[in-house]
């Protein structure tokens, strides 16, 4: 029976160069969307697929992050001076949400150190990994509660999967697999953007995995890709000639949030989404268009 996953590994080192100069001073991980930092929504949909343990792998530049998540009984207290009891309740819920670890990253650049450099909090434990600048809005099932439920019936590694377009071809990792349910496929390499000529499928790699232990033998052992970098994608391919990977075709609205024009979209679709802005912003969205 496989182990439940109960950690996340969430790398929030980078240094958000897209977003330039709004990131210079500022994470692009607690850039708001609508009212709430990019981070908080990721943190949210992991609490509700069941995860307790989020270990937040950060750089120099990002104690605002570690600040939202930690208590804050100073503003807490004024705010419950004022009267404001529900922004009260509301700030301390953030801390309250999950037992949150904050480690600095050590090594090379590249998305896979901030994994490798979790290992001793993970031990022989299955985790996930969730990257704070993406999100999926899905309000059926969380999203990592998808990977989840795939992972406890196979228990092997999985990986998000999305559809995408001719053009998302040429921006994702693409996935050649088998379909071995409806909306999971045991994935038999990973074509990285293989243009629409080329393309195996047009089912792309979104960010979030469910991993096992053996990833650290594999990034240990995993030389320097891309622009002297460590890659996780390097490791996992490693990984994946010797046990079987799944991908879970997640059922949601993915939000690139890293991107200008993600980050708008989700502004403007959260907003409009919004109990007490929607009626309003949708008026005014009107007027202008």
């Amino acid at each position: 029976m496989a182990k439940s996953i109960k950690k996340l590994v969430v790398p929030v080192a980078g240094l958000g160069t897209r977003f330039l100069p709004a990131t210079k001073a500022q994470p692009k991980e607690m850039m708001p969307v609508v009212d709430k930092p990019i981070i908080q929504y990721v943190v949210e949909d992991a609490v509700a697929s069941g995860i307790t343990d989020i270990i937040l792998v950060t750089g120099p530049s990002k104690r605002a992050v570690e600040d939202h998540f930690s208590p804050n009984y100073e503003l807490i207290n004024l705010l419950k001076k004022q009267k404001k009891e529900a922004v009260a309740e509301e700030v301390k819920k953030i801390s309250d949400l999950a037992n949150f670890i904050f480690i600095r990253q050590k090594g090379p650049y590249g998305n896979g150190t901030p994994v490798l450099c979790a290992k001793a909090l993970l031990g022989d434990e299955p985790f996930a990994v969730m990257w704070g600048d993406e999100f999926f809005y899905s309000p059926d099932k969380p999203h990592l509660k998808q990977l989840i439920d795939v992972y406890e019936k196979y228990g092997d590694p999985v990986i998000t999967a999305h559809e995408t377009d001719d053009e998302g071809t040429s921006k994702y990792g693409i996935i050649d697999g088998v379909e071995v349910e409806k909306g999971v496929y045991q994935v038999k390499k990973i074509v990285e953007k293989p243009g629409p000529q080329k393309t195996p499928s047009h089912l792309g790699m979104f960010g979030s995995f469910i991993l096992t232990n053996d990833v650290f033998e594999a990034l240990e052992n995993t030389k320097l890709g891309k622009d002297g970098e460590l890659w996780l994608a390097d490791a996992n391919a490693k990984v994946l000639k010797k046990r079987p990977y799944y991908a879970c075709l997640v059922d949601g609205q993915y939000y690139d949030t890293g991107s200008k024009l993600g980050y708008l979209k989700a502004n403007v679709e959260f907003a409009l989404r919004d109990k007490k802005l929607g009626k309003e912003f949708k008026k005014y969205l009107k007027s202008i268009l």
